[in-house]
C-alpha cells in the first residue's frame, strides 16, 4: 500500500492528526509525511486546521476532505437512487419501508449466523466489527470502564440512506436485535448529521444514563 493510501485509511479511522502523530505510526520522518500531504492537499484530498493547544504556536492537524469520500467504496450510488426513487413511485413509502423490513431481516439471519460462535458481548462486537467491515464500513470497537463503542469510518450505503433515513433505523434496530435485550445501544454520532463517522455506545442494561 502506497504511504498516501496509508495516510489516507489513518486519517478516516481516526480523524484529524498532526503530521508528528502520523509520522510516529508510520514510522516516517514529519518532513518525509508533510510533503505527502502536502500532494494530497493538492489533489484536494485533505485540509488543515491549526489549534490551540497551551502555550506557544496553534498545533496543526490534517483531516480529510468531503471530496476524498470519492477513494472509499461505495455502493453504486447512482442506481441505488434510481431504485429508491422507482419503488416510492410504483410502490409508495410503504412499499419502501417493506423493501428494507426485508433488507433488515436478512441482514440479521445472515449476521446471526456468522455471530453464532461469539459468547460474551466483547466477542459478539468483534465479530460484528468483522462483518461491517468487509461490507465497507470500516468498523472498530473501543472498550472503556463501563461499556463498548462500535465505530464506523465510512458508509457505503450513504447516498441511498441521505435518500431515505429509514435505512439508518433499520440498521439501529438491527445491532439491538442481534445484541439482545439486556443490552442499550444508541447512536451517538451521525454521517447524516455532519459527523465524520457514525458512533453506537453500547452497555449493559441500567448502566447507560446519557439520553439517546
Amino acid at each position: 500500500m502506497k504511504t498516501t493510501d496509508k495516510i489516507v485509511d489513518i486519517l478516516k479511522l481516526n480523524g484529524a492528526q498532526t503530521a508528528q502523530s502520523l509520522a510516529a505510526e508510520l514510522g516516517l520522518t514529519s518532513m518525509g509525511v508533510r510533503q505527502h500531504l502536502q500532494a494530497l492537499e493538492a489533489e484536494g484530498l485533505v485540509r488543515t486546521e491549526d489549534r490551540a493547544e497551551g502555550r506557544g504556536r496553534p498545533a496543526r492537524y490534517w483531516t480529510l476532505t468531503e471530496q476524498s469520500r470519492s477513494l472509499f467504496a461505495d455502493r453504486h450510488d447512482e442506481l441505488s437512487l434510481q431504485l429508491i426513487t422507482s419503488v416510492r413511485q410504483v410502490f409508495g413509502d410503504e412499499g419502501l419501508d417493506k423493501l428494507i423490513s426485508h433488507r433488515e431481516q436478512q441482514s440479521l439471519e445472515s449476521y446471526s449466523s456468522q455471530m453464532a460462535a461469539a459468547a460474551s458481548l466483547a466477542d459478539k462486537l468483534e465479530s460484528l466489527a468483522e462483518i461491517r467491515s468487509r461490507e465497507g464500513y470500516m468498523a472498530q470497537i473501543e472498550a472503556d470502564s463501563t461499556g463498548f463503542w462500535l465505530l464506523e469510518n465510512h458508509c457505503p450505503i450513504c447516498a441511498a440512506a441521505t435518500s431515505c433515513q429509514n435505512f439508518c433505523r433499520s440498521e439501529l434496530a438491527l445491532f439491538r436485535q442481534l445484541l439482545g435485550p439486556e443490552v442499550e445501544i444508541s447512536r451517538r454520532e451521525h454521517i447524516l448529521d455532519g459527523s465524520r463517522r457514525c458512533a453506537y455506545r453500547i452497555e449493559a442494561k441500567g448502566t447507560l444514563n446519557d439520553a439517546q
